[in-house]
């Protein structure tokens, strides 16, 4: 992989040039900050230009507030937030200026990731108030609900203020367990680094290892052997798959319909009993490395065999689910997202592409050995629920013929390559996991341990682009359209 080339720029030219981009159709991808060489706080910012395989990153040093680019491109105000949040940096005129990660009662004697923070501190955290709206018409009711909730589920609370069944607005705080794992990099070599990628959100643990493992790559310019990048795309589709069938059954809990319930998770468990077969691992652990795979693996005639049972009876669920009038009923019409606000919030994966944006790394910047499958990417305009399991619905079966050409194309070889990045090297790796868009930034230091790992998540897009789908709707249709976004917690707060 080729090492990227950051553009030096002055900080008060960012609102031009993020303008300049969304006008040529570009996407701003993420952004955060990280203390280079010369012990200063430098952003970065990773974006995409219109039909370009690879990426444009900008970075600048701040000598005082930034100009915040959020009226500009809404996506980016998390990001913003969060580099507030944790090392302190100062956005001039950014329209959302509440703390976003650090809850209001928290009390950090300095910047968490600043080197003045001391070690081993823990944060002291007061009472404090929300800071929500006031609420003048007593017919409004308000509505706090969690962090704890009910079922095996993350933390989180929700605040609804609601008129009967109609949400007037809908409130999410989130990073109840932020558990630092950025931070949890800085020092650490390549091995600790893979093991702790796989651990950051556990469904998505083989999309995270093989992000963290292509950023490395790229710093360090390694070539990864063909067969070696094959079994990474038919190991990133045996996730993809797992997760989706998971995705079906925990939405058929919702509307209901148990049966579906019942037979969506019994599908999932057939799937992970395949990758357990195949790798050892159930969640595919243990496998990627920077410079190809641990070990290798010999999927045999079996595999092929055991798809495609799995594919008919997958088939037939999709089939019967599509045909199930009381499921479709509660799914049609909830929680639409339109393709603005997707694009404006920075929506991606199945959401995005459920309300119009066609957007996929695996096709438009290609990765592992997907620039030689023939990838099908499903597309929905509607942006409802029902447009969200359409594009799942599609993604499994794209999924069982691209894992089928790679089992035809899968040869001998070496499954690992040198891979060693040289001291103060660099590099972005990406994945298009079963959620959408997976960034990793790393950054290594003089003595050649990780100094800043950066994590753009999934979730952390579509958490962002979730309540505006809530605002408008009802309390009875909410558990399905958050079931539908298939959001997790700790993918966002890391």
């Amino acid at each position: 992989m080729i090492p990227l080339e950051p553009l030096t720029i002055a900080p008060k030219n960012l609102p031009t040039l993020v303008g300049a981009l969304l006008r040529r159709g570009g996407r701003p991808r993420f952004a955060y900050a990280w203390r280079n060489v010369a012990e200063r706080i430098e952003l970065r910012y990773v974006a995409s230009e219109p039909g370009d395989k690879g990426f444009i990153v900008w970075r600048c040093t701040p000598d005082g507030p930034v100009p915040s680019v959020a009226d500009i491109r809404p996506s980016l105000s998390w990001y913003e937030r969060e580099m507030s949040d944790l090392f302190g940096v100062s956005f001039a005129g950014q329209p959302e200026p509440q703390r976003l990660v650090l809850h209001p009662g928290a009390r950090p004697p300095a910047p968490p990731m600043s080197l003045d923070y001391p070690a081993g501190l823990e944060m002291p955290l007061e009472p404090s108030a929300r800071g929500l709206p006031e609420i003048a018409n007593r017919d409004v009711q308000r509505l706090p609900f969690g962090p704890v909730r009910a079922d095996v589920v993350e933390s989180a609370e929700f605040i609804f203020a609601y008129v009967g069944e109609h949400i007037i607005h809908y409130h999410p705080q989130l990073f109840f367990k932020h558990r630092g794992m950025e931070k949890r990099f800085e020092g650490r070599g390549l091995a600790y680094g893979v093991t702790l990628a796989e651990r950051v959100s556990a469904v998505g643990g083989f999309g995270h290892a093989l992000a963290f493992c292509q950023a490395v790559e790229q710093a360090a310019g390694c070539a990864v052997p063909p067969r070696a990048l094959r079994l990474r795309s038919l190991l990133a589709e045996l996730e993809r798959l797992y997760n989706h069938l998971h995705y079906f059954g925990h939405l058929c809990n919702t509307t209901t319909l148990k049966v579906g319930e019942a037979e969506g998770k019994l599908l999932e468990e057939r799937a992970k009993q395949i990758n357990g077969k195949l790798t050892g691992s159930r969640f595919l652990r243990g496998l990627v490395k920077p410079g190809g795979l641990r070990r290798d693996l010999q999927p045999g005639s079996w595999l092929s065999e055991s798809l495609e049972a799995l594919r008919a009876d997958v088939a037939k669920y999709v089939d019967r689910l599509e045909n199930s009038d009381s499921h479709l009923d509660r799914l049609m019409t909830t929680g639409v997202l339109s393709a603005r606000v997707a694009q404006d919030q920075g929506a991606t994966g199945p959401i995005a592409r459920a309300s119009g944006v066609d957007l996929d790394l695996r096709r438009d910047h290609p990765y592992a050995a997907y620039a030689d499958l023939p990838l099908t990417v499903p597309v929905k305009k509607a942006g409802d629920a029902h447009a969200r399991a359409q594009v799942r619905m599609a993604e499994i079966d794209a999924s069982f013929g691209l894992m089928q050409r790679i089992l035809l194309l899968l040869d001998g070889g070496p499954i690992a390559a040198e891979c060693n990045p040289p001291p103060g090297a660099e590099g972005l790796g990406w994945a298009e996991s079963p959620r959408g868009a997976l960034f990793y930034a790393v950054h290594f230091a003089a003595d050649g341990a990780l100094a800043r790992v950066k994590i753009k998540s999934p979730s952390f897009s579509n958490w962002r682009a979730f309540p505006f789908t809530v605002h408008d709707s009802n309390m009875m249709d909410y558990a399905i359209n958050e079931a539908s976004f298939g959001l997790t917690v700790a993918g966002c707060d890391r």
